[in-house]
């Protein structure tokens, strides 16, 4: 798939994501992906737990289409408390690097009141992009 990253110059390289990817292909998308398993119970109450298998789920749905981790070019982290999200930070990356590797999309996270889910802590909304079969 052909895939720019998008970095002004001059400008920091931001860690563990980046400020814009261009891309073409089949898009991908995922949303409303909270940490509970396949029969919709949650195995974990924390907050590091919830994002590993948030991650899995997406990896799952986006392997259905064909995509991979590497095909990432846009999420969404919604999270129901900044300051825990910030706390499993480390168990975080730790996550993101044993389901999806060495992959840095475009991320923004953002502290919301409540989740659809109330025992949800992560909800992801992902993009990404497939080269086209045609």
């Amino acid at each position: 798939m052909p895939r720019q990253i998008l970095q002004p110059p001059g400008w920091p390289r931001p860690k563990g994501y980046v400020n814009g990817i261009a891309a073409t292909g089949r898009m991908v998308f995922t949303a409303g992906v909270v940490g509970w398993n396949e029969q919709e119970r949650f195995e974990d109450a924390d907050f590091a737990g919830q994002f590993r298998q948030a991650l899995r789920n997406t990896h799952a749905i986006l392997a259905e289409a064909g995509a991979q981790p590497a095909d990432i070019v846009r999420m969404t982290c919604y999270v129901t408390d900044k300051r825990e999200y910030l706390a499993a930070r480390a168990e975080v990356g730790q996550a993101w690097r044993e389901v999806f590797g060495k992959v840095f999309p475009c991320m923004a996270v953002v502290e919301v009141s409540a989740l659809m889910e109330d025992a949800a802590k992560v909800e992801l909304e992902t993009t990404a992009v497939i080269e086209d079969p045609r």
